[in-house]
């Protein structure tokens, strides 16, 4: 999981000594990489306290300006940045990770420098405004995502001098708050009355959560559908329910043969990942089962880490390779002493895909023991009627009977 980050504070000047590029920021790196093994982990990078900033450059009207800068053992991380007569703005990210680094990437099968870019999707920034976003943006490529918060920066910095408007984030933008109309209930009147205290209202239940769809696919095929609603139930400080909501949560991850990737990631402040493997059961069945669960939780405010837990030895969601996974009932995943995943009206297949459907499902022994159940019930309910029908065919027979030897 993440753990905390250094703040990044970058001042580049020109040959004047005057500021020309300023930068203040958080940030934090989550890496899916492949062991020796063949299976895949999630490493964590953060900055740490020595970074340095060699290879930025100021930038001119026919120049990108460069924000760059290197920190651990050999990786660097850089952001380019383009002026029009009016705005400015981030073009490209380029983060290079080293591998070599045995102590965030034990056992990796690659060895050495990676190299990812990706487009930025800063808006354009007026000349001579500070952007400003407190809140966390992340950017997802290659198995690698990035988490931004804190962020304040200007590119082509005009005679040394900072800025004093700020051009902020959406993600910033602050939510009005509702009016209240003034009520005879909300009046504050002097009063001579002993009023008896409100009665306590029973909180309402967690509602179940909604049921989302997710897939992923690998160049124009889909390779893993998901349908399950989702709930963290985290006991950190003060127990806490927390329903994911399918229409802010994006998917994203990795396919393969032996193993696959379901990240989910809800708004940028909650990040899931499921990792499933396939495993032989006999010489001629193969399985596959959810082996790993990933959970951070991040502050949406201002990106901090609030709980990061983790389980690598779960072996649940057990079917057979090319089918699906299905239980309709609730079940849950232990994560860590601190949080729990309810799952509802699950179905899972993370291999086979084929023609952008699940296959038929194998379903959970929870839902298989309730259709065993059905029958059972239904055929007792029967039984019973049958016994009541007999019954009073007995009694209808033995009162014709007396009926007929009186007369």
């Amino acid at each position: 999981g993440f753990f905390q980050s250094y703040a990044v504070e970058v001042d580049v000047r020109d040959a004047s000594n005057a500021t020309c590029l300023y930068a203040q920021w958080m940030m934090s790196f989550s890496i899916k990489y492949e062991t020796n093994s063949s299976d895949y982990k999630n490493a964590t990078l953060s900055l740490g306290s020595n970074v340095t900033h060699n290879g930025s450059t100021c930038g001119n009207d026919a120049q990108a300006a460069l924000l760059a800068i290197q920190f651990g053992e050999g990786h660097s991380w850089s952001v380019n940045f383009t002026k029009t007569n009016e705005t400015y703005q981030s073009d490209f990210i380029t983060f290079t990770y080293n591998t070599n680094d045995a102590a965030v990437f034990p056992d990796a099968k690659r060895k050495g420098p990676i190299t990812i870019v990706v487009k930025d999707t800063m808006r354009p920034v007026q000349l001579n405004n500070v952007f400003v976003c407190h809140n966390t943006d992340s950017v997802e490529a290659e198995n690698v995502t990035q988490i931004f918060w804190n962020v304040t920066l200007q590119a082509f910095v005009q005679n040394g001098t900072i800025g004093k408007k700020e051009s902020r984030c959406d993600a910033d933008a602050p939510t009005s708050a509702p009016t209240v109309v003034p009520t005879a209930a909300n009046k504050t009147t002097p009063s001579t009355t002993t009023l008896s205290p409100a009665p306590t209202s029973t909180p309402k239940p967690m509602e179940n959560p909604v049921t989302g769809n997710y897939s992923l696919k690998s160049g124009n095929t889909t390779c893993l559908l998901a349908s399950v609603g989702l709930q963290l139930n985290v006991s950190q400080d003060k127990p806490l329910l927390i329903n994911i909501n399918p229409k802010t949560t994006s998917a994203s991850g990795t396919c393969g043969n032996t193993s696959a990737t379901l990240r989910l990631n809800d708004g940028n402040s909650r990040f899931i990942d499921f990792i499933f493997v396939v495993r032989n059961a006999s010489a001629s069945v193969r399985r596959f089962s959810l082996k790993e669960v990933n959970v951070t939780l991040l502050d949406h405010v201002n990106g901090s880490v609030i709980l990061s837990a983790d389980n690598n030895n779960i072996s649940k969601w057990d079917a057979t390779l090319g089918v699906s996974y299905m239980c309709q009932k609730e079940q849950t995943l232990e994560i860590s002493e601190k949080l729990e995943i309810n799952t509802f009206n699950l179905r899972i297949q993370p291999f086979l895909v084929k023609e952008n459907k699940f296959s038929i499902a194998e379903e959970c022994f929870a839902d298989s023991d309730l259709n065993f159940l059905i029958p059972i019930a239904v055929g007792m309910a029967l039984g019973f009627l049958i016994i009541l029908v007999f019954i009073s065919y007995i009694i209808g027979r033995r009162k014709s009977r007396t009926g007929y030897q009186s007369v």
